[in-house]
């Protein structure tokens, strides 16, 4: 099939030998942070450099949906529909509000400045879950120079009275997340040391507790090559789709490589959206992609 790898035959039954990869939009600086809105039929991604988040939709095209933004990174949706917004610059979560306003969340932990939040999810209890590397204040490029006050950690918040502990600390840098369809996992990205020689850069395995507000690290999933994982997702059988240097891995929840989809250029983030939760839509460097699968994205609890 060309544009797609088969390294495990299951991998057949989850792409479509006729669905093209789609370029839905280019010229951006570097994307990340896709989350659909099935109620409104569009796509927000986050265009970090250009300090904006972007919408896209079938019928409008793409647009601006806010600048300045913070230096956007990850991004997903709460239980109650409102955009959850990782920001660089601002190093804090942001929620957009049902009529447009926006809410800091959090910009602290213990009194001191968070780094950069890079990633979020939202687990079925309501509670946010977030990677904080530094990366966003690292250059000036993604969100300007700032002092580190903070190790890389990841949190766990609960919106309803502010608390927030630490769920993950022993990262180089935590960057995407991901919940399995039960959220009996918890998936992690570390990819390591932004100027490292040799940075570490895999998948973690997380198991979340029986109550649903830790987690017991059960060791590396999976590295990805060539690059690394950045942001992933995962479909109903509990595949991971991953992002990687030369396209969209995917895994199987024991680990092992089923196949690429073949991309142009280096994915950062991607989510599942569209009628069925079936269209998989690529953040790729400074291009928005998109292919339909036969893979629908998850539905949690």
């Amino acid at each position: 099939m060309d544009g797609l790898e088969i390294v495990d035959k299951r991998f057949r039954s989850y792409v479509l030998p006729n669905a093209p990869l789609e370029k839905l939009a280019d010229g951006f600086r570097w994307l990340e942070g896709p989350v659909w809105f099935g109620d409104r039929q569009c796509l927000l991604f986050s265009d970090i450099p250009n300090d904006r988040i972007m919408r896209w939709s079938e019928a409008g095209g793409v647009e601006a949906f806010r600048k300045p933004a913070g230096f956007p990174n990850g991004q997903t949706r709460d239980r109650e529909g409102r955009l959850i917004t990782c920001s660089h610059h601002d190093r804090c979560l942001k929620r957009t509000e049902l009529d447009g306003t926006v809410t800091i969340l959090v910009d602290r932990f213990e009194g001191k400045r968070l780094n950069s939040p890079n990633d979020v999810v939202v687990k079925s209890d309501g509670s946010i879950w977030f990677s904080d590397p530094p990366y966003g204040i690292q250059v000036d490029y993604e969100g300007g120079k700032q002092e580190r006050e903070l190790p890389c950690n990841v949190y766990r918040l609960d919106p309803r009275d502010g608390s927030m502990t630490v769920v993950a600390d022993d990262f180089d840098g935590p960057n995407g997340l991901c919940f399995s369809p039960d959220e009996r996992r918890l998936y992690i990205a570390d990819t390591g040391l932004q100027f490292a020689e040799d940075p570490v850069q895999h998948i973690r395995l997380f198991d979340v507790s029986s109550d649903g507000r830790s987690v017991r690290g059960r060791g590396v999933f999976h590295k990805v090559s060539p690059g690394n994982a950045d942001g992933f997702r995962c479909d109903e059988d509990g595949n991971v789709w991953s992002s990687a240097a030369d396209g969209v891995h995917c895994i199987d929840p024991s680990g092992a490589l089923l196949g690429k989809i073949l991309v142009p250029s280096q994915v950062g983030n991607l989510t599942f959206g569209g009628r069925y939760r079936s269209r998989l839509f690529l953040c790729a460097s400074q291009t928005l992609y998109a292919i339909y699968t036969n893979a629908r994205g998850a539905q949690r609890p």
